[in-house]
């Protein structure tokens, strides 16, 4: 008779940093989600919480192809009646740098209660700086 392992969620976090700088948008994103969902580990089990953290640096220096950076947009609604607002890639940069990562990321994440949980292990700096110092994390190259 098969027996069936359980992996157990591990007990010791691990933290890792990557730097955004010159990187292109939706290959990074893809590649982080994939760092949350515990996909490179040996172990990955779907329904469980890896413990993975993740530390990006320098969000306001991401790229896109093409003509993206004028012609993006991200839609808001606010549920009343003309209560839409629309903002291009170029806007949200200068202003927000965190949220165009954010919003691609949690867009590859998993929905539910799991998918919630992973996007609190992401860490978003639109410079170099952060308060991760403690944690030790590993620097991760991304290609």
């Amino acid at each position: 008779m098969n027996k069936t392992y359980i992996i157990q969620e591990p007990k010791c976090s691990k933290w890792y940093i990557i730097d955004a700088k010159d990187k292109n948008l939706g290959r990074l994103s893809s590649k982080i989600a994939k760092f949350l969902k515990g996909k490179t580990s040996t172990s990955y089990t779907p329904h469980i919480n890896h413990k993975i953290y993740i530390i990006i640096i320098n969000s306001k220096s991401i790229k896109v192809t093409g003509k993206k950076f004028i012609q993006k947009t991200y839609k808001q609604h606010s549920g009343y009646p003309g209560g839409l607002k629309i903002k291009t890639f170029n806007d949200i940069l200068s202003k927000k740098p965190n949220m165009i990562l954010e919003k691609s990321i949690r867009g590859m994440l998993p929905k539910g209660i799991l998918g919630r949980q992973l996007f609190t292990q992401l860490k978003i700096y639109p410079d170099t700086q952060h308060p991760h110092k403690p944690q030790k994390p590993k620097i991760i190259t991304l290609i």
